[in-house]
């Protein structure tokens, strides 16, 4: 559990859902992963050798998606390193915070146009947090890519369309495992589909 001291989630579960769900050297996209692998589930999208993307467990609405980085790093600014390294180690750690931030660029717009083919929305936020104060929840530097509803149009699928609401904590329900099921299979299916047309040599 979190102390006072240090108010996030420990140990994260952002590192355990790194640890369960290793890249393949085939595909970027899990056919089905097992969500138990983890407690809570985890609604696997994306498995590379540097991010993972997968469903928020507390979603805003139907299609949340979170995108972070495999290895922790707290906050957005911990990707930076403002100084020449000095040894191996270094060097290393450096080309992975790059490789890491390239990734992290390079899979935010086609989880959006993954998302919006899978939802049907033409509406969605990208929103990173960094700390407590602003509406940071776990300590690992994460990306939400937020499905936007139109007020009494109905998305793709059978999920329940939720209204507009803050981030943060509050009144966000826990993910439908039914639901979760779905539209992460949809998701799948788009992020395939997006890699597919954008061509697997760019990424």
């Amino acid at each position: 559990m979190a102390s006072t001291s240090d108010p996030y989630p420990d140990p994260c579960p952002f590192c355990s859902n790194a640890s369960a769900y290793p890249p393949s050297p085939t595909s970027p996209f899990p056919t089905s992963p097992d969500r138990t692998k983890v407690s809570p589930n985890c609604w696997l999208l994306l498995s590379t050798p540097h991010v993972l993307a997968f469903l928020d467990i507390l979603p805003i609405s139907p299609g949340h998606i979170l995108l972070c980085p495999r290895k922790h790093y707290a906050k957005l600014s911990d990707l930076h390193i403002p100084h020449t390294p000095s040894t191996w180690l270094e060097q290393q750690d450096l080309l992975d915070r790059r490789k890491t931030s390239e990734e992290l660029g390079c899979w935010l717009p086609i989880l959006s146009r993954a998302v919006c083919s899978a939802t049907g929305v033409e509406d969605w936020n990208v929103v990173q947090n960094n700390g407590v104060r602003a509406a940071q929840v776990v300590g690992h530097v994460h990306f939400h890519v937020v499905p936007r509803y139109q007020e009494g149009r109905e998305g793709k699928g059978e999920v329940a369309l939720r209204s507009w609401r803050m981030f943060g904590r509050g009144s966000r329900e826990d993910l439908d495992e039914e639901a979760g099921d779905e539209v992460a299979g949809r998701v799948r299916e788009a992020l395939r589909v997006e890699v597919g047309e954008v061509g697997r040599a760019k990424l």
